[in-house]
């Protein structure tokens, strides 16, 4: 957890709430450049955005492998894609995660991937 003054989490709470919501942790990102609890919550918006976007580019490269292999590669994408519905399970709960850290102005990694800092400004 990073030390942000109660007043500036305040002041960044609304912006910070869409940094879980796909490519619009870029509204915190922009919008509050100077609010470090904002920026915080964008740089986690922005790797939760990145990592969801890893799996789907994983996810559609297997089944494209795996799609002219017939019957075995149909088992085989059924698999595939019971995986990505439990990782998109995941992400989700790490969206949501991240929107309580908000609500409640708290500066807590996500589990898994908080540690990651793509974003130095807080």
């Amino acid at each position: 957890m990073i030390d942000i003054d109660k007043q500036e989490a305040e002041e960044g709470k609304v912006i910070s709430i869409f940094a879980y919501l796909g490519i619009l942790f870029l509204i915190p990102l922009l919008a509050g450049k100077d609010n470090k609890f904002a920026q915080f919550h964008a740089n986690q918006g922005l790797v939760l955005c990145l990592a969801s976007f890893a799996m789907w580019i994983v996810y559609s490269i297997l089944n494209l492998l795996f799609s002219p292999f017939g019957i075995l590669g149909g088992i085989l994408s059924m698999i595939i894609g019971l995986v990505y519905l439990v990782a998109s399970l995941g992400i989700l709960a790490l969206m949501i995660i991240g929107i309580i850290n908000v609500v409640n102005l708290e500066a807590k990694p996500l589990p898994v991937l908080g540690s990651i800092t793509l974003i130095k400004s807080y």
